[in-house]
Protein backbone atom coordinates (compact mmCIF):
# COMPACT_ATOMS: atom_id res chain seq x y z
CA UNK A 1 0.00 0.00 0.00
CA UNK A 2 1.69 3.28 -0.75
CA UNK A 3 0.88 6.54 1.72
CA UNK A 4 -1.34 9.14 1.19
CA UNK A 5 0.18 12.74 1.22
CA UNK A 6 -2.57 14.75 0.62
CA UNK A 7 -0.37 17.31 -1.30
CA UNK A 8 -2.99 19.26 -3.94
CA UNK A 9 -5.71 19.20 -1.20
CA UNK A 10 -3.23 20.94 1.46
CA UNK A 11 -1.94 23.45 -1.17
CA UNK A 12 -5.50 24.20 -2.23
CA UNK A 13 -6.39 24.96 1.26
CA UNK A 14 -3.46 26.85 1.87
CA UNK A 15 -3.24 28.87 -1.31
CA UNK A 16 -6.84 29.83 -0.60
CA UNK A 17 -6.39 31.05 2.82
CA UNK A 18 -2.89 32.96 1.62
CA UNK A 19 -4.95 34.70 -0.47
CA UNK A 20 -7.15 35.99 1.72
CA UNK A 21 -4.29 36.96 3.75
CA UNK A 22 -2.84 39.29 0.63
CA UNK A 23 -2.06 42.70 1.91
CA UNK A 24 -1.48 41.85 5.56
CA UNK A 25 2.25 42.99 6.64
CA UNK A 26 4.80 41.08 7.24
CA UNK A 27 4.26 37.26 7.90
CA UNK A 28 0.90 37.82 8.89
CA UNK A 29 0.83 37.83 4.65
CA UNK A 30 3.27 34.60 4.07
CA UNK A 31 3.06 31.92 6.46
CA UNK A 32 0.54 29.69 6.87
CA UNK A 33 -0.29 29.49 10.66
CA UNK A 34 0.05 33.18 11.33
CA UNK A 35 -1.66 33.86 8.40
CA UNK A 36 -4.83 31.98 9.21
CA UNK A 37 -4.76 33.49 12.71
CA UNK A 38 -5.17 36.97 10.91
CA UNK A 39 -7.74 36.07 8.70
CA UNK A 40 -10.05 34.37 11.03
CA UNK A 41 -9.62 37.43 13.56
CA UNK A 42 -10.30 39.63 10.12
CA UNK A 43 -13.47 37.73 9.38
CA UNK A 44 -14.66 38.18 12.85
CA UNK A 45 -14.40 41.58 12.81
CA UNK A 46 -15.81 41.96 9.14
CA UNK A 47 -19.07 40.05 10.76
CA UNK A 48 -19.24 42.06 14.21
CA UNK A 49 -18.93 45.13 12.28
CA UNK A 50 -21.64 44.53 9.87
CA UNK A 51 -23.68 45.08 12.63
CA UNK A 52 -21.83 47.73 14.36
CA UNK A 53 -21.59 49.98 10.51
CA UNK A 54 -26.11 50.16 11.26
CA UNK A 55 -25.50 51.28 14.94
CA UNK A 56 -23.36 53.91 13.87
CA UNK A 57 -24.99 55.21 10.82
CA UNK A 58 -28.74 55.06 13.07
CA UNK A 59 -26.33 57.28 15.36
CA UNK A 60 -24.99 59.96 12.67
CA UNK A 61 -28.92 60.08 11.28
CA UNK A 62 -29.82 61.01 14.78
CA UNK A 63 -27.03 63.34 15.42
CA UNK A 64 -27.87 65.11 12.11
CA UNK A 65 -31.66 65.38 12.25
CA UNK A 66 -31.26 66.78 16.30
CA UNK A 67 -29.02 69.20 15.19
CA UNK A 68 -31.55 70.28 12.53
CA UNK A 69 -34.65 70.04 14.53
CA UNK A 70 -32.37 72.79 17.26
CA UNK A 71 -32.35 75.47 14.21
CA UNK A 72 -36.11 75.31 14.03
CA UNK A 73 -36.59 75.36 17.76
CA UNK A 74 -37.40 71.66 18.09
CA UNK A 75 -35.74 68.49 19.73
CA UNK A 76 -35.19 65.91 17.99
CA UNK A 77 -37.72 63.51 20.72
CA UNK A 78 -40.74 65.72 19.89
CA UNK A 79 -40.04 66.68 16.23
CA UNK A 80 -40.19 62.52 16.19
CA UNK A 81 -43.11 62.44 18.07
CA UNK A 82 -44.78 65.35 16.10
CA UNK A 83 -44.14 63.32 12.94
CA UNK A 84 -45.50 59.94 14.06
CA UNK A 85 -48.63 61.56 15.19
CA UNK A 86 -48.84 63.67 11.84
CA UNK A 87 -48.18 60.01 10.07
CA UNK A 88 -45.11 61.04 8.51
CA UNK A 89 -43.78 57.98 6.79
CA UNK A 90 -39.85 59.39 6.70
CA UNK A 91 -37.08 57.08 7.89
CA UNK A 92 -34.34 58.56 9.96
CA UNK A 93 -32.03 57.85 6.97
CA UNK A 94 -34.29 60.10 4.49
CA UNK A 95 -34.70 62.85 7.36
CA UNK A 96 -31.03 63.18 7.90
CA UNK A 97 -30.29 63.68 3.91
CA UNK A 98 -33.25 66.46 4.40
CA UNK A 99 -31.49 68.39 7.41
CA UNK A 100 -28.43 68.22 5.59
CA UNK A 101 -28.78 68.86 2.06
CA UNK A 102 -32.65 70.39 2.03
CA UNK A 103 -33.20 73.27 4.80
CA UNK A 104 -35.90 74.30 3.10
CA UNK A 105 -37.42 71.05 2.86
CA UNK A 106 -36.61 70.00 6.48
CA UNK A 107 -38.19 73.44 7.38
CA UNK A 108 -41.74 72.44 5.83
CA UNK A 109 -41.12 69.00 7.92
CA UNK A 110 -40.81 70.44 11.14
CA UNK A 111 -43.55 72.65 10.12
CA UNK A 112 -45.47 69.49 9.85
CA UNK A 113 -44.10 68.47 13.16
CA UNK A 114 -45.30 71.05 15.42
Amino acid sequence: MSRVTRGTKARRRRKRLLKLASGYRGTRSRLYNTARGAVWKGLQYAYRDRKVKKRDFRKLWIARINAGARLHGLSYSTLMGGLKKANVGLDRRALADLAVNDPAGFEAVTKLAR
